[in-house]
């Protein structure tokens, strides 16, 4: 089996695709121990959202972060600007790479989501299964719940 990666794109100079040991390995300030400081329910290794982005060099027209999750098809492009310094991408979980069951191969969370102030990001923006990040100049492919019904029917499915 192919070890997963994470591909990210769009307005950005330098295009990648990262392993679990290349993210591991990333500089010691964009690395979090514990996601748990953040939100205690839960648990992991993380690498911050803005490492990933200097990593790549984002460009100053990318305004918008795509999540995209192929495992379930899952995709949410919100405004980057606010959860740049929350957003966290959990990889490992005991020293291993993040597990399926736990939400992998890459798990995104935004500590606090609700002091980023805006309607475009909500619990659904934590996205599981995440495997391509894509920077836009514009909103992109969302295909979060939009009401109530739709977002209770996701969660019990």
């Amino acid at each position: 089996m192919n070890e997963p990666t994470l591909r990210i794109d769009g307005e950005v100079d330098g295009p990648c695709e990262l392993t679990f040991a290349d993210l591991a390995t990333l500089d010691a300030a964009a690395q979090v121990a514990d996601v748990s400081q953040y939100d205690p329910k839960r648990k992991g290794a993380a690498v911050r959202l803005s490492g990933l982005l200097k990593l790549v060099s984002a460009k100053s027209s990318a305004k918008y972060l795509g999540l995209h999750g192929t495992l379930d098809n899952f995709h949410a492009s919100i405004p980057l600007a606010p959860v740049l310094d929350r957003g966290l991408l959990i990889y490992s979980l005991d020293g291993q790479p993040l597990d399926t069951k736990a939400g992998g191969p890459f798990r995104f969370l935004i500590a606090d989501y609700a002091a980023c102030h805006t309607q475009e990001i909500d619990e659904c923006a934590n996205v599981k299964f995440v495997d391509h990040i894509e920077l836009t100049a514009l909103k992109g492919f969302d295909n979060r719940p939009e009401d109530d019904a739709q977002h209770e029917a996701l969660h019990r499915g």
